[in-house]
């Protein structure tokens, strides 16, 4: 048992011997909590758990299946539990599609967020900004690329400096999930029951696609559910999912620069 495994038997009054690990989430502890009752709930640790909670609350919001905050009480973020059978069939593809279109037709009137975040140690620049490249290039690429070696940051750099070029000025600042890959995806039943673990900020809605492509390939089941992209969305992918696979140097290591050295030669720097 763990310390926070003791800290949330406490706080729900459950033996840590109910408590299980739950799989699929690498940089925050998660357990499964069973009450005498039969009831289910989670248990996550986190760096900003009132941030998360009202992240999760804007999802529900916007009308997305989330999780239910149940309680937030010094780094436990205590949700309801959904349950999902992880089958990613067609129609499942569809509705992850049309829920994320959903989404992503809550808008703000910035880019951002109210406050900063973190992705493990990857803190996130949310403040407000009403010039889309220049967010993305400075709070996105550089402020992530900042503590790797010099090569790597002179890239990046001249990529920023370069995105008034590849990227829309004004995009519709859309509601995003803003860490958004298949495990942070449940379905159940072929319906999508719940986003997870977000990183919400308002943004180009190409930023979530892009990151749902980087590490698998929905089917055209998703695009069809989804809705019409806007034209040159393949040519600024790469500018997207630089961000995400930046964070992954930072997260996991040199396993990483290849894929951060492809997308700049894609890009051409």
């Amino acid at each position: 048992m763990s310390a926070f495994s003791t800290r949330v038997a406490a706080l729900t009054g459950v033996d840590e011997d109910s408590l299980e690990p739950l799989a699929g989430e690498s940089l925050s502890e998660v357990l499964l909590v069973r009450r005498p009752n039969g009831a289910l709930a989670v248990a996550k640790s986190g760096p900003a758990v009132p941030v998360e909670a009202a992240m999760l609350r804007a999802i529900a919001a916007a009308g997305v299946p989330a999780p239910a905050v149940e309680a937030e009480h010094d780094g436990i973020l205590l949700l309801d539990y959904v349950e999902n059978d992880a089958v990613f069939s067609p129609r499942a593809w569809a509705d992850i599609g049309a829920q994320l279109r959903r989404l992503h037709e809550r808008t703000g009137d910035f880019y951002g967020w109210p406050v900063d975040y973190l992705l493990g140690t990857v803190k996130l620049d949310n403040r407000e900004a009403q010039d889309w490249p220049a967010f993305w290039g400075e709070q996105r690429l550089v402020a992530t690329a900042s503590i790797l070696d010099r090569p790597w940051r002179e890239r990046v750099e001249r990529l920023a400096a370069r995105l008034g070029e590849l990227l829309p000025r004004a995009p519709r600042a859309a509601l995003l999930h803003g860490d958004l890959w298949t495990g942070n995806i449940l379905v159940r039943d072929g319906r999508l029951v719940g986003f997870v673990d977000p990183a919400c900020y308002y943004g180009h809605d190409e930023v979530d696609l892009a990151m749902l492509d980087l590490f698998s390939t929905p089917p055209d089941d998703f695009r069809n559910g989804f809705g019409p992209i806007e034209p040159g969305w393949r040519e600024r992918q790469a500018v997207y999912q630089l961000f995400p696979a930046l964070a992954h140097v930072r997260l996991w290591g040199q396993s990483y620069y290849g894929m951060v050295d492809r997308l700049l030669a894609t890009l051409g720097f």
